[in-house]
């Protein structure tokens, strides 16, 4: 992920700090490139790399942020910016 594309999305995830006692989150962009890694490499989920983690640390904080709806609204402000002019749609499994 790039550092533009970070800015864009970071106000959109939780704080870091929780100020919570006990072992330090794992950085949300780590988190962030794992789960784009998986989801552009179609690996499962304990194939992932160790660069972002182990795969339950990435597993769970995905989960949160789907059943929070964090995810879903940074595709909802994404997709507001995408640029459609190379849009290509291939129906050709179906």
């Amino acid at each position: 992920m790039t550092d533009e594309e970070w800015l864009r999305i970071e106000p959109l995830l939780p704080p870091e700090n929780t100020g919570k006692q006990g072992r330090p989150r794992k950085d949300n962009r780590i988190i962030m490139n794992g789960i784009v890694w998986l989801a552009r490499s179609g690996a499962p989920w304990r194939d992932l790399p160790e660069r972002y983690g182990s795969w339950k640390t990435v597993y769970s904080r995905f989960r949160k942020w789907i059943d929070d709806g964090i995810l879903d609204n940074i595709f909802r402000i994404l997709s507001l910016e995408a640029e459609l002019e190379e849009l290509s749609i291939d129906a050709s499994i179906i």
